[in-house]
């Protein structure tokens, strides 16, 4: 099933790829969210070398327990200024930073394990009540305070569009953090800015088609998430 499931995202991912004239490669990050460490396992031995996590206490649990290839963890859910403490050894890539006091709390931390932690600069483009993220304003603001910090190294930018019945709906919020994605690189060194994070199960295809490298798919691989 899960096999079955992940070959399939990976064909669309290429499909999609193809429509765009895109050359370039995208990157899967298989979002286990409510899912066991047996599927986090399963998908490893298929191949998979990305996995994604929305809360720290979860991935701290499959962290310990976790028995197979190594694998790059992302922190794709909201995190909470109590939780950098904990999460800042625990993920290589911290994909929902959206406030100047978040970045000053993952400075500290990571000094203290002499690390610096990659992350990316979260943006409400479509400006949903119900989501975290930066507005368009406050961006440039935080962007280039998050370049004087120097144990946090800024890789890109994180979207989330609003949940469309018709993904094409999406689009317009794809182009506009696509068109932030690519100002973003005239204010870091050559090469830091890497990472366009957008597109999940219900719209990978349309994020991949408007510039994604990175899509963060869970239920297209895993089928729903289990509740506890």
């Amino acid at each position: 099933m899960i096999e079955e499931s992940l070959h399939l995202v990976q064909q669309r991912m290429a499909d999609a790829m193809r429509r765009a004239g895109r050359v370039d490669s995208a990157l899967l990050v298989a979002v286990t969210k409510n899912h066991p460490v047996s599927a986090v396992e399963e998908v490893a031995r298929l191949g998979v070398t990305h996995v994604g996590e929305n809360r720290v206490q979860e991935a701290k649990e499959k962290q310990l327990t976790y028995n197979g290839p190594q694998l790059v963890w992302h922190l794709i859910g909201h995190l909470q200024v109590n939780k950098v403490r904990q999460a800042v050894p625990m993920f290589d890539l911290i994909h929902s930073v959206d406030s100047r006091k978040l970045l000053e709390e993952i400075e500290k931390v990571a000094v203290k394990h002499d690390k610096v932690q990659d992350v990316l600069l979260q943006v409400n483009v479509a400006r949903e009540e119900s989501k975290s993220g930066l507005s368009v304003e406050e961006f440039p603001e935080v962007r280039d305070f998050a370049s004087t910090l120097p144990h946090v190294r800024v890789r890109g930018l994180m979207c989330m569009a609003p949940f469309y019945d018709n993904p094409e709906d999406a689009r317009p919020i794809f182009k506009v953090a696509n068109a932030l994605y690519e100002d973003m690189k005239r204010f870091y060194p050559n090469g830091q800015i890497k990472y366009l994070s957008m597109g999940m199960t219900h719209d990978f295809e349309v994020a991949l088609e408007e510039g994604a490298n990175i899509v963060r798919v869970g239920t297209a691989i895993f089928g729903e998430r289990v509740y506890n």
